[in-house]
C-alpha cells in the first residue's frame, strides 16, 4: 500500500488524488511564471523562487513519482541524460564506478567518453552475473554502482536486491535505470537500491511528445543534496508544459504499462516460434536467461520491450523494418504507437548490438494487428 492507504493505481490516475485548491480544477494547472512574488521581509513563505528550481508544476509529477516509487524525494530533469549524469556528476574524479556492459548506449558512450575524461575510473561488467559484479567491486573505492534492468536492447535482467547487497557491503551505492520496468512493475528502492532514474521520455509519458528525466531517491543525504545542487546549477530542468504532459501521461501508466506487458509476452511467443527468426530476447520467456530473477522483482508484467534476430542477417533484417506497416520505424519507446528499429545502426560500430537485431517497443495497439504486420514482413 502506498501513502495514504491508497494503492499505487490510483495515486497515478488521480495524481495522488489532488484538487486544485483555488478552482476546485481536477486536472493540475500549469505554472508558466519563471519568478515568484517575495514577501515583504525578503523570505518566500509560499515555497518559490525562480522556476529552475521551484516551478509547482514540477511538484505534481515529482511527488507522485515518490509515491509510486516508495521514495524519500524526487527531481524532474530535461531529459534522461540529464538526470542519469547528474548522479556521475556528484562524484569524485578518481571515484571507481560499476555499470553495465549492456546499457543505454547514450549513457554508455558518456561514460566512456567525456565521465572518464574527467576522471571518473568507470568499469563495464555483466551486471547478470553475481560473481563478476562481486569481483569487479574494490571495497573502500568503489563509489557507485550503476544497474539498467531490464537492460537496452537485449533486455538483460540483474538481480537488484543481491546486487545492493554487495554494493552496500562495499561501501557503494547503488542506482538503477528502471526506465523499461517503471514503478508499474518494479519498485528497486524496495530492494534495496538507493536511487532510481527513469527515462521519464518513454513509459512515465507515454506518448512520445515530452523529453524529460526524473530520479528518485530512498533518503535526501548529502549525496542527494549535491545531486540537486547540480541540476539547479546547470539549469537541467524541464519547462513547465513538459512537466505538465509528464504528470498527463503518469495518469495512464499503470493500464497502460500492463497492456503493453501483456502484448509483449504474447509476441515473443509467437516469435520465437516462428521459422524466420533465430531468437527473441525477452524476459517473460521461461528459457531466458534472468527469467526466474524477472518473475521475484517485476510484478505485473515483464514489460513492453523485446528483440528479435532476424534468419538472412543484417540485409534480412533491415528489409523486415522496410516492410511493417502499423508499426513505425522509429528509435525511443514506451509510446502508445508500436515502434521498430534496426539497433545496431543507430548505436554505430562500437555497439555490442548484433546485426541481424530489431528492436520492439510494443504499444496498446490489438496484439493480434501487430503480430499480422510483423508476419507479413518476415514472410514477403
Amino acid at each position: 500500500m502506498a501513502e495514504r492507504g491508497l494503492r499505487p493505481e490510483t495515486l497515478a490516475a488521480q495524481t495522488l488524488a489532488g484538487v486544485d485548491a483555488a478552482t476546485g480544477a481536477i486536472t493540475p494547472p500549469i505554472h508558466p511564471s519563471t519568478t515568484y512574488e517575495r514577501d515583504a521581509d525578503l523570505g518566500y513563505s509560499r515555497g518559490a523562487c525562480y522556476s529552475r528550481a521551484d516551478n509547482p508544476t514540477y511538484a505534481v509529477a515529482a511527488n507522485t513519482l515518490t509515491a509510486l516509487e516508495g521514495g524519500a524525494d524526487s527531481l524532474l530533469f530535461a531529459s534522461g541524460m540529464a538526470a542519469a549524469t547528474a548522479v556521475f556528476q556528484a562524484l569524485q574524479p578518481g571515484d571507481h564506478v560499476l555499470a553495465p556492459s549492456v546499457m543505454y548506449w547514450a549513457l554508455r558512450s558518456w561514460l566512456l567518453g567525456f565521465a572518464t575524461r574527467w576522471g571518473l575510473d568507470v568499469e563495464l561488467v555483466d551486471a547478470s552475473d553475481l560473481a563478476a559484479v562481486k569481483a569487479a567491486l574494490r571495497p573502500g573505492n568503489t563509489s557507485l554502482v550503476w544497474l539498467e534492468t531490464p537492460a537496452n536492447p537485449l533486455w538483460t535482467v540483474s538481480d537488484i536486491a543481491a546486487i545492493a547487497e554487495l554494493a552496500h557491503a562495499a561501501g557503494a551505492r547503488l542506482a538503477v535505470d528502471s526506465t523499461v520496468a517503471t514503478p508499474a512493475l518494479t519498485r528497486p528502492l524496495s530492494l534495496g537500491a538507493d536511487l532510481v532514474m527513469h527515462s521519464a521520455t518513454k513509459y512515465l509519458n507515454g506518448h512520445s511528445d515530452v523529453v524529460a528525466g526524473a530520479l528518485t531517491c530512498a533518503r535526501e543525504d548529502d549525496f542527494w543534496a549535491r545531486i540537486m545542487q547540480i541540476q539547479a546549477q546547470n539549469g537541467g530542468v524541464p519547462g513547465p508544459f513538459e512537466a505538465w504532459l509528464l504528470q498527463r501521461g503518469l495518469r495512464t501508466l499503470f493500464p497502460r504499462v500492463r497492456w503493453q506487458s501483456q502484448s509483449a509476452l504474447t509476441l515473443a511467443q509467437e516469435l520465437s516460434a516462428h521459422a524466420c527468426v533465430t531468437h527473441v530476447f525477452y524476459p517473460g520467456l521461461p528459457d531466458f536467461p534472468g527469467h526466474e530473477v524477472a518473475q521475484r522483482q517485476m510484478r505485473g508484467g515483464f514489460g513492453g520491450m523485446l528483440s528479435m534476430r532476424v534468419r538472412g542477417g543484417r540485409e534480412a533484417a533491415v528489409a523486415v523494418a522496410a516492410k511493417v506497416r502499423l508499426w513505425k520505424r522509429a528509435t525511443s519507446l514506451g509510446g502508445v504507437e508500436s515502434l521498430i528499429e534496426h539497433r545496431a545502426s543507430i548505436e554505430g560500430p562500437t555497439s555490442p548490438v548484433p546485426d541481424d537485431l530489431l528492436r520492439l517497443s510494443v504499444g496498446v495497439e490489438a496484439t493480434e494487428d501487430l503480430l499480422d504486420d510483423l508476419r507479413d514482413a518476415l514472410e514477403s
